[in-house]
């Protein structure tokens, strides 16, 4: 990509998370993503570079094992001219939100890394002209822990999202709490799956965006800036569902096209283009689990209406979400069984500082350390080769837990569609579609004393504050448990 020859107005501002920022050109189908650091703590070049191959490898050698390639883009890291980069950073600069300026972009080093812009088609070649619908979802854990170290039983029952909305209320995050349920969304039944979804659309806090032809038309531009308007989002999605302008109109128009997104979701979510054979898959029975949160809002209006138990139907196996939901499973020990083994990494770095390159914590992230998680044995052998397996399987975990899922839509024609190009059909009109999955660097291993700690918050204050007042009917429901199973394969 010979960006010295684009000019910079051709880039927009396109988002940003902790540690990147990313602009995305107006033409093409490519972003580019930059390092951030605080102010006067820029990192040299060579760090920037380092950085930069990290992420790189590790979704070449790992995240891809996981995901195929087919679903997951690890992109690559280009080098560019640094007065192109200094006016891009003045052009979007007024774009950024004011929460996150308090880091700034890399303008010193001209490393990005160029990745293909998933707001637009991934499965075919060429441009598309006709626009392009894009739902952003970070579906966030869908199981709720099975291992035997976990100390409260609420964590059997409830799930940590559920859970953590309160926590997040009350600390003023939201205005008020999600209905959507992760369990409820990786369940596999298309009934659970809708009410899921819009359960989203109706709070997306930062968990669901939907772009048209690469705007943001509605979800969260910040934690307070929520956009929720479903006449105004109906508005946008209408040519895209009734484009001649038939059967649907008055006051029934909005629930009827949102009732059309939440089904092309659903069966986008539910799609496979995966390649891999059955025969190439390891697979290990791991434990029981609960497929059931006992605070989701549909287990609640099933008892109201005086049901107790909705089949399961499970996910097929070579859709995104299952294989989002296998790498999340890799934390096998929860967080409480996992900080005792994270404590015994600590205490033999203290005493060996010079190993740490050797145990690879900070990679390189190459075929080597993706080996080393294959073991998903649970008997502790007191050595710390066993502890830092299962305290980089817990980061994989954490990862694929906090990842998003791009689904891109665009209208087809009957005579357009083939076999090389995926359609989802509604009751007036036919999508291509693509899917894929973003945001997965590897969580830091200093975050995990972060995560132990929030993980007691959180469950400390939804035992005081909500489930006290709990009808006690609730927690006796979904007592049955279901086999949940862990699959490792190559791609």
């Amino acid at each position: 990509m010979e960006v010295e020859k684009m000019d910079e107005n051709e880039w927009k501002y396109h988002g940003e998370g902790n540690q990147s920022l990313v602009v995305s050109h107006c033409q093409r189908c490519v972003v580019l993503r930059f390092l951030k650091s605080p102010p006067n703590q820029n990192k040299t070049p060579e760090e920037i570079l380092h950085h930069l191959q990290n992420i790189v490898d590790f979704g070449k050698h790992v995240m891809k094992q996981f995901f195929g390639e087919n679903y997951f883009h690890h992109g690559e890291i280009i080098q560019l001219p640094l007065d192109f980069v200094r006016q891009l950073c003045l052009k979007i600069q007024p774009e950024r939100p004011e929460c996150r300026c308090d880091k700034d972009m890399d303008t010193l080093s001209g490393y990005a890394m160029c990745l293909p812009n998933l707001t637009r088609l991934q499965t075919f070649r060429f441009t598309e002209h006709r626009p392009i619908l894009c739902i952003e979802i970070k579906p966030k854990c869908g199981f709720i822990p099975f291992s035997s170290h976990v100390s409260q039983e609420i964590k059997h029952k409830v799930c940590r999202y559920c859970m953590h909305q309160h926590l997040k209320v009350a600390n003023g995050k939201w205005k008020r709490p999600s209905k959507y349920c992760p369990l409820d969304l990786f369940s596999g039944n298309k009934q659970r799956m809708h009410f899921a979804l819009k359960s989203l659309l109706q709070e997306a806090q930062n968990n669901l965006k939907i772009f048209k032809n690469g705007e943001l038309i509605y979800g969260c531009k910040d934690d307070q800036d929520c956009v929720s308007d479903w006449n105004e989002l109906a508005r946008h999605l209408k040519p895209f569902f009734f484009p001649s302008n038939g059967l649907v109109s008055g006051p029934h128009c909005t629930r009827t096209v949102v009732k059309e997104l939440i089904h092309v979701i659903t069966m986008a979510l539910l799609s496979s283009t995966d390649t891999c054979r059955a025969g190439d898959m390891k697979t290990v029975p791991l434990s029981q689990g609960r497929s059931y949160c006992e605070a989701s809002a549909f287990n609640k209006e099933l008892v109201r209406n005086g049901k107790h138990k909705l089949e399961s139907s499970g996910l097929p196996r070579g859709c995104l979400l299952y294989k989002t939901l296998q790498a999340q499973m890799l934390d096998m020990l929860d967080i409480e069984g996992l900080y005792p083994l994270y404590s015994r990494v600590e205490q033999y770095l203290e005493e060996f500082p010079e190993e740490r390159s050797t145990l690879q914590i900070d990679g390189p992230y190459n075929e080597a350390f993706y080996e080393k998680l294959l073991d998903i044995s649970l008997e502790d052998d007191g050595t710390v080769a066993f502890a830092l397996t299962k305290v980089q399987q817990y980061r994989i975990a954490m990862t694929a837990k906090d990842c998003s899922i791009m689904i891109a839509l665009s209208p087809c024609l009957q005579d357009e569609c083939s076999e090389q190009r995926p359609v989802v059909l509604t009751s007036k009109s036919r999508f291509t579609f693509s899917v894929s999955v973003l945001d997965l660097d590897l969580k830091p291993y200093e975050s995990i004393p972060h995560q132990y700690k929030l993980d007691g918050e959180i469950v400390n204050y939804y035992l005081k504050n909500v489930q006290a007042k709990e009808d006690p009917v609730m927690s006796n429901l979904f007592k049955e448990n279901e086999d949940c199973t862990l699959v490792l394969h190559k791609v």
